[in-house]
């Protein structure tokens, strides 16, 4: 399992990948950080077809094509806002994963790549995300077959250090 999970520090609209996931917002009509970058480089296709989609909840996931991106498809999740931790946060960022790894089982997807979901402007504890996200991660490949490649996009060398750590702690490897 350990095979299919590959980090990298990089820029995701970059990602040789099937689909993209967008940290977006619930409007899913674009903002800033990861979520700005992807509706930038995508072109304006993306956000034309985003205001068809009607938003997207916290914790769920929508589906668009990639556009101009080198991925075919952008999966498009709301992660949470951090509160304290008190608020079911832990629960609907795991949401998130999930929410992301069904459309990309329902799409028959090989490849994804993963942005830190909720850890920039919405303020998700950085070490605390990326456990949830490898939990999550290594659950669903326990399952799954058809998913060959998971990739966490990091962007700058702390983000790349603590995925990496945090592997280790998780797998002992």
């Amino acid at each position: 399992m350990l095979e299919r999970i590959e980090i990298v520090e990089g820029n995701i609209t970059h990602q040789q990948v099937e689909a993209i996931v967008n940290a977006a917002n619930s409007s899913l009509l674009g903002g800033g950080g990861v979520d700005g970058s992807i509706h930038q480089a995508a072109g304006p296709e993306l956000l034309a077809e985003c205001r068809t989609l009607g938003g997207c909840p916290t914790g769920q996931a929508k589906i668009t094509k990639g556009y101009r991106l080198p991925a075919r498809w952008i999966i498009h999740t709301v992660g949470p806002i951090w509160r304290g931790g008190e608020h079911g946060e832990d629960e609907l960022l795991a949401n998130c994963y999930r929410s992301c790894f069904t459309v990309a089982e329902q799409h028959n997807l090989k490849s994804i790549a993963f942005p830190a979901i909720s850890t920039g402007a919405y303020g998700f504890p950085f070490e605390r995300a990326t456990a949830i996200a490898l939990q999550e991660t290594q659950r669903f490949l326990a399952q799954n077959q058809t998913l060959e490649r998971v990739v966490f996009v990091c962007f700058g060398h702390r983000a790349y250090r603590i995925y990496r750590n945090i592997v280790m702690r998780i797998t002992g490897v």
